[in-house]
């Protein structure tokens, strides 16, 4: 369930894989999972082979939680995926868990998705699975897959698999980077426009594949490269990774994700050949620039609005300061009972530094507001501990717009932006001063502006058509003009207006 005091944005899920001949297979997915953990906390689970049978373990909760050494000792063989979840499409159930299994026939396989199908409905219907078979995007990718499988029996050459790959990942449209394994090989793609990350790397003759590189280097293995958009990697035994590209051309259009270098992403992950941690010391330096103020201390929210906090005080000159300490420890699975137990759930999480903040004018860099009940909580509680003046800075611009391809809100009712305007969000939250990083400076932090980006829930603009029955909240706002294959990152674009929606009376946005 969904924690009732984290209000920040949610990805979808962590995927991993690994084959080597002499490698503990599942000992180091364990690590890789581990690693990968903030990805997604609802469930974790593992596929491994020993060329001959695929086991798979999956079940609720953390990684640690799931796996120990008595769990991992059967989990022989030589090479695995895992995925840690989770759930924008499904819900949080056992069933939900992946990696997904299937048999057919001669054929078995495991996959974990990372992402968000937007034609689920469309190729369920067109295939004809009645409505509530099919439990997630995930699982229907496996249908699929199962269904081109079937028409090929006997064939366990690998021959088989890559014929059922060409034919399925064509039809299927939004968000999806995947591990699949069957008992030889394990498959690792993107999606044509690389909505979510996926690399490849190396230790000795042990291949990986994963979300973030910190997954690799947790294993000690050396990071290759990043998985291309509409790229399959295909990784065996016998021979080096080949790639299979099953997209027309005219479909391959990089859009990464721009939450990735703002918030989901590990700080010691690289992106685009780029430092995360260093993205957002730019982001912070940026900040400063553009919305100066004068205050005695400048701090940073755990985690993702550290790095930030330390370059807007470099750039600025004002110090850099510890004013929360966070509770490392706070399970998800805590209930509030009433109201006023909520309102302690930030408390459960933060507790503020009097002797920091007493007295001072304090900026507070976080990463984003979502639906603005954390910030809330948090300038008060620093109100509380005597901060004299809280002026907040954000390293995202504003949430507008709901997310269909992973991330967790998909409803603009729940958006604090779609409602309020900056002045609106100010009072809101009760800061002296509210500042929302411009797009174009943020694009410019990445150090990979023309790489390319969707940067849907800040502007509207949906790299990948939304389909009605998605997108009846953005719709029914007037919003149709911006659900279209056109969005576009490139300098003088929509996304460098300093205001996408206009404000009208009571600091609302229509």
């Amino acid at each position: 369930m969904r924690d009732p005091f984290d209000d920040s944005p949610k990805e979808a899920c962590g995927v991993f894989g690994v084959i080597g001949p002499d490698a503990p297979v599942a000992h180091l997915t364990y690590l890789g999972l581990y690693a990968l953990q903030h990805r997604g906390q609802e469930s974790a689970g593992m596929a491994v082979s020993d060329g001959d049978f695929l086991t798979v373990v999956r079940d609720m909760g953390l990684v640690s939680n799931v796996f120990d050494d008595r769990t991992l000792a059967p989990l022989t063989g030589h090479l695995a995926i895992g995925h840690t979840r989770y759930s924008t499409t499904g819900s949080s159930t056992w069933g939900n868990a992946q990696p997904v299994y299937r048999n057919v026939g001669d054929h078995q396989f495991a996959l974990g998705h990372n992402g968000n199908l937007t034609n689920t409905a469309q190729l369920a219907a067109e295939h004809g699975m009645l409505p509530g078979t099919v439990s997630s995007d995930s699982d229907l990718m496996a249908e699929l897959i199962s269904a081109e499988l079937a028409q090929r029996p006997g064939d366990t050459s690998g021959e088989a698999m890559e014929a059922a790959l060409m034919a399925v990942l064509p039809r299927l449209e939004g968000a999806f980077s995947v591990v699949l394994m069957d008992t030889e090989r394990v498959y690792g793609w993107r999606d044509p426009n690389g909505l979510r990350p996926l690399c490849l790397g190396r230790k000795d003759d042990t291949w990986v594949t994963g979300s973030e590189s910190p997954a690799l280097d947790i294993v000690g293995a050396t990071m290759v490269r990043e998985v291309e958009a509409g790229e399959v990697v295909v990784l065996s035994l016998d021979q080096p990774p080949r790639s299979l590209h099953p997209f027309p051309a005219e479909r391959i259009d990089p859009k990464l994700c721009l939450f990735e270098f703002v918030y989901f992403a590990r700080p010691d992950a690289r992106l685009y050949g780029q430092s995360v941690h260093h993205a957002r010391v730019r982001q912070g330096e940026a900040l400063a620039a553009q919305a100066p103020v004068e205050a005695d201390m400048v701090m940073g929210v755990p985690e993702s609005g550290v790095p930030a906090a330390e370059g807007y005080a470099r750039a600025s000159g004002i110090p850099f300061g510890q004013g929360l300490v966070k509770n490392r420890y706070i399970g998800r699975t805590f209930i509030a009972p009433s109201q006023e137990m909520r309102a302690l759930g930030v408390r459960m999480k933060f507790n503020p530094l009097r002797d920091n903040i007493e007295g001072r004018r304090i900026v507070v860099v976080d990463d984003s507001v979502v639906r603005g009940t954390t910030q809330h909580q948090l300038v008060r509680m620093l109100r509380e501990a005597g901060a004299r003046e809280v002026h907040l800075r954000l390293t995202s611009p504003p949430v507008r717009w709901p997310c269909f391809y992973g991330m967790d809100f998909g409803d603009s009712s729940e958006l604090l932006a779609a409602k309020y305007d900056v002045d609106g969000i100010q009072e809101f939250l009760g800061v002296d001063s509210l500042a929302y990083i411009e797009i174009h400076r943020l694009l410019e932090s990445t150090g990979a502006r023309e790489a390319g980006f969707c940067a849907a829930c800040f502007t509207g603009e949906y790299p990948i058509e939304v389909p009605v029955e998605l997108s009846k909240d953005v719709l029914e706002e007037g919003a149709t003009t911006r659900i279209d294959n056109s969005a576009s990152v490139a300098a003088g674009s929509v996304l460098d207006q300093p205001s996408l929606l206009p404000a009208d009376d009571a600091h609302r946005t229509p």
